[in-house]
């Protein structure tokens, strides 16, 4: 009775310990569990591990307390047994030849058996919790060691590995008159905002600060989104100029409209190729939302990427150009039709921009590896829904990158007019 009641508690304490819920066992973290609110930081996890180390310990402890026990009971039952078979098989030689004592020799040897078999399967069961006891031991080991690599990281008060510049403006050039000249990402207020948000700002030698507005590198991020994500925002945000985003059509109106001082837009493309092409627009603008994010421009200062902005005669038709005129045309998702076209342009190339009837330019195009998709489309259709710059390239060639970046007119005069490498950021949902 007492080896049974030792083998139901040791499953016990196992069956505890395999049912704890706690962070180190869920694929997502959740601020509200184990972790508490240092999610997902690594002095978090130590601190989690000192917590429950103690605990995890003791656990230990009694059940090697118990396996113990459980073994000086088994190698007590073992002797018995042996020398219980050893006597009745003397007693077999020693004794007349009686059926009766025979049968009853027999029928203690047959329970003899019967609780060897007993103590055989408990062993089995007994050999399984020491494995298992061997592999928590294993597991604690690790976890001891890893805590040690992490209290050595954690002698520093815990930080934010990404770095926000403490430099704040109402956008990035007045952050680089403040006297910042290091890209990454800032705190901006234009002057109509209600409250300050975050964009990366791309700060060159000569003190030019740009806003950037748009990045494509790679295609992680689907720009197929409906009205509110462009208006707020969609991608990542990082200070290492990795990810991909789209800041928002309300921000770049607040951006564009704060001062009397005009706003130079800027394209940036690289393709497949590695060739870098830009284009340059004056006085840009982006309208509000009651005017739809209307996008206008004074007119094309430059670059070398020619100026798709201002429409392309594809030769189909004499009207081609002026349909495909992007100045002054209303922004368009698939679930906000402002395009001049009976159907829905966006809805159609799978992305929010400033349709016409269609295009000649679409920086939020669908995503082509290898840049020629012309081939993988149904040729009994004339989407042209690729990353497209068509004084550039022909409208079946989707760019590898992209950016969209703003400056004050007057840095252009006064050295911002040189082209800056493409050296952006991405954009954290929001």
């Amino acid at each position: 009775m007492a080896f049974s009641y030792t083998v139901a508690c040791l499953l016990a304490l196992c069956s505890m310990a395999r049912a704890q819920s706690r962070g180190d066992y869920s694929d997502v973290c959740v601020p509200t569990d184990g972790f508490g609110t240092y999610c997902p930081t690594t002095c978090g996890v130590a601190d989690y591990l000192h917590k429950y180390k103690p605990e995890m310990d003791r656990d230990l402890d009694d059940l090697e307390e118990i396996l113990q026990e459980i073994s000086n009971m088994t190698k007590g039952a073992q002797d018995k047994v042996v020398y219980m078979r050893d006597s009745s098989t003397d007693a077999q030689k020693s004794a007349p030849r009686s059926d009766v004592y025979i049968q009853k020799s027999t029928n203690m040897l047959d329970d003899i058996l019967r609780f060897e078999r007993s103590i055989v399967a408990q062993e089995a069961q007994i050999y399984e919790l020491q494995e298992i006891l061997d592999a928590n031991e294993k597991r604690m080991l690790q976890l001891k060691q890893l805590s040690l690599q992490l209290e050595q990281k954690c002698k520093l008060p815990c930080k934010d590995t990404v770095q926000i510049q403490p430099v704040t403006g109402k956008d990035c050039q007045d952050i680089a008159n403040k006297g910042a000249r290091t890209s990454g990402l800032y705190f901006v207020k234009p002057l109509q905002a209600k409250e300050q948000f975050l964009v990366y700002c791309d700060i060159d030698s000569t003190g030019s600060g740009w806003t950037v507005l748009q990045r494509r590198r790679d295609g992680t991020v689907d720009f197929k989104k409906n009205w509110i994500q462009y208006k707020e925002g969609f991608g990542y945000l990082s200070p290492d100029d990795t990810t991909e985003y789209w800041l928002g059509n309300e921000k770049m109106h607040l951006l564009s409209t704060q001062s009397q001082l005009p706003y130079v837009l800027r394209i940036e493309m690289v393709d497949w190729k590695g060739q870098k092409r830009t284009a340059d627009y004056a006085m840009f603008k982006v309208g509000s939302e009651a005017d739809q994010y209307r996008l206008t421009y004074a007119y094309h200062m430059g670059g070398d990427a020619g100026d798709a902005f201002d429409g392309y005669d594809f030769g189909d038709d004499p009207s081609d150009k002026f349909f495909t005129s992007h100045n002054g045309m209303q922004f368009s998702t698939y679930d906000r039709d402002n395009d001049k076209y009976d159907g829905n342009c966006a809805l159609q190339d799978g992305s929010g921009w400033w349709m016409n009837r269609c295009h000649a330019a679409h920086l939020n195009g669908k995503y082509y590896q290898g840049g020629d998709y012309e081939s993988r489309i149904d040729k009994s259709t004339t989407f042209d829904n690729g990353i497209i710059w068509v004084t550039w390239h022909s409208r079946w060639y989707s760019m590898k990158e992209t950016t969209m970046k703003m400056i004050p007119i007057n840095r252009m005069s006064a050295g911002g007019g040189q082209q800056v490498g493409v050296k952006q950021f991405g954009l954290g949902d929001i």
